[in-house]
């Protein structure tokens, strides 16, 4: 079972860095996304971190967004700066059980989701 924390509310061009567990599993055996659902949007995937390291970034997030494991990798971080309104939304993250990172932005690959944490960007 995976948790997702650290959302809250900032202003635009603040700062907020997400982390992500897990209970029963080590995230590092295997990749880890981060998606996002704005109300009445469908959920997009915003980032991803395949079991051997290699990164992936939706347009809309590249280089304002940073996702990288903790030195346990037990833990997925999402540091996500210079965020606008348009990022606000419920952030979860999702873990696939592989190395693969085709298709990284489907959500039926994943076979764990966190719960999910609110992400408030507004003046």
């Amino acid at each position: 079972q995976l948790q997702a924390f650290g959302g809250g509310s900032v202003q635009p061009g603040g700062s907020l860095r997400l982390s992500c567990t897990a209970s029963g599993y080590r995230l590092n055996e295997g990749g880890v996304a981060w998606f996002r659902q704005a109300p009445g949007k469908e959920r997009e995937g915003v980032s991803y971190i395949s079991r051997d390291n290699f990164i992936y970034y939706v347009d809309a997030v590249r280089g304002r967004f940073t996702i990288s494991r903790g030195s346990a990798r037990d833990t997925v971080y999402l540091q996500m700066n210079e965020l606008k309104p348009a990022d606000t939304a419920i952030y979860y993250c999702a873990w696939y059980d592989g190395y693969s990172a085709d298709r990284w932005r489907q959500t039926s690959r994943y076979s764990s989701w966190g719960q999910g944490t609110q992400v408030t960007v507004s003046s």
